[in-house]
């Protein structure tokens, strides 16, 4: 059984379906993306994990169904969200930013801070500095240890990559490695940018118009001409 495990998911905002029967899997540990263009529906499905949408379908954690539960007690039950960088609170210091991370996970707060700082000395350094100052990569280290203070076994990370310079890009890749490599940590990444995904996770999923239509792992999918064409730029 995977750890992750999502089948025949849909997802609606109103009256309106955003996700259309989506299925998709993560063993323990592993790192899969979801790519697709922007408006796929790739924050949708990260909505529809966290309990945000209304949903029907399947979404199991550790073989726990999480459909019907609220947002906190799926944060609680270790699904931790690392949004796009400007999810923030702006005006509030890194250190506040990481605490908001922390309220379900109080008894943790030391451990998960050590962890934060280990993988980005930089956030220890300027702890005290309000976050609407730092830079794109900066707010993105935030985002992300804010997701890690939540102490997730589940991380989902949306789009890490928007707007960062290349070497930027690389040094976020090279942290989700370490947090499945060092830290067991089972990593959803969803992403425009396909080669980046490409780098980093083992089995991959397009998403269009909020259907998959298409898995693999990243050498059959690189494989594929259309897909190399429209999302490997080759």
């Amino acid at each position: 059984m995977a750890y992750l495990e999502i089948d025949g998911l849909s997802a609606f905002y109103g009256r309106a379906q955003a996700l259309f029967d989506v299925s998709l899997k993560a063993d323990e540990g592993e790192i899969i993306a979801v790519i697709g263009a922007n408006g796929a529906g790739k924050s949708t499905l990260f909505d529809s994990m966290l309990g945000l949408t209304k949903a029907r379908g399947n979404i199991r954690l550790a073989g726990e169904d999480l459909i019907g539960l609220g947002s906190g007690d799926i944060v609680q039950r270790g699904v931790g969200y690392a949004p796009e960088r400007f999810n923030l609170f702006p005006y509030m210091t890194v250190r506040d930013n990481l605490m908001v991370g922390a309220f379900t996970a109080r008894e943790d707060i030391a451990r998960n801070l050590d962890i934060v700082h280990a993988l980005f000395p930089r956030l220890e350094e300027r702890e005290a500095q309000e976050t609407s100052t730092q830079s794109g990569g900066e707010r993105q280290m935030v985002s992300l240890g804010r997701a890690l203070m939540t102490s997730p076994k589940l991380l989902l990370v949306d789009e890490p990559t928007i707007g960062l310079a290349p070497k930027v890009c690389d040094e976020i890749a090279a942290v989700l490695a370490r947090l499945r490599g060092e830290y067991g940590l089972t990593v959803v990444i969803a992403e425009q940018n396909a080669n980046f995904a490409l780098s980093l996770a083992e089995r991959v999923y397009v998403l269009e118009s909020g259907r998959v239509t298409a898995e693999g792992t990243p050498k059959e999918l690189s494989s594929d001409e259309v897909l190399a064409a429209a999302y490997f730029g080759h």
